[in-house]
């Protein structure tokens, strides 16, 4: 058991490090964040800096490799999954701070290979399996991996 913890620390600390650099670029956005009105809380949970009340975009959150830029107040907060949007099906609510984990975990995971890998899966769209991954993990706790 304790042999197990061990791992999986050892692991988490590796994915940190690997997605470091995607981690920076959530730093430097966070921080000009910060200029304008938003707070900084590190999550446990999430294993990332959250960044609430991120003056920009059009609402919700997104992943830098352990960091969230989020423009709402908490990370309970609830949305929609890509593929209710798109109409495609009729899924129940998701907590956005589940979604965002998930990215996380894709994050440590892929490094530095994660954001072009992103984009070219089709970036934020129905379409993007990482995005379907996120909106899985979301709603049942499994299958962060697309």
């Amino acid at each position: 058991m304790a042999m197990a913890k061990i791992a999986s620390a050892v692991l988490r600390l590796l994915g940190i490090l690997w997605t470091l650099p995607n981690t920076l670029i959530g730093l430097i956005g966070g921080s000009v964040g910060l200029l304008f009105g938003a707070s900084a809380q590190f999550s446990r949970r999430d294993f990332a800096l959250v960044f609430h009340r991120w003056p920009w975009g059009p609402g919700g959150a997104i992943t830098f490799g352990n960091t969230i830029l989020h423009t709402g107040d908490t990370l309970d907060s609830e949305c929609l999954t890509y593929e209710h949007r798109a109409g495609r099906c009729d899924h129940p609510r998701i907590k956005i701070g589940d979604h965002e984990r998930a990215h996380v975990y894709q994050y440590m995971v892929l490094g530095p290979l994660f954001l072009p890998l992103y984009l070219v899966c089709g970036g934020v769209s129905v379409r993007n399996p990482f995005e379907r991954a996120a909106d899985r993990y979301a709603m049942t706790g499994r299958g962060w991996w697309p």
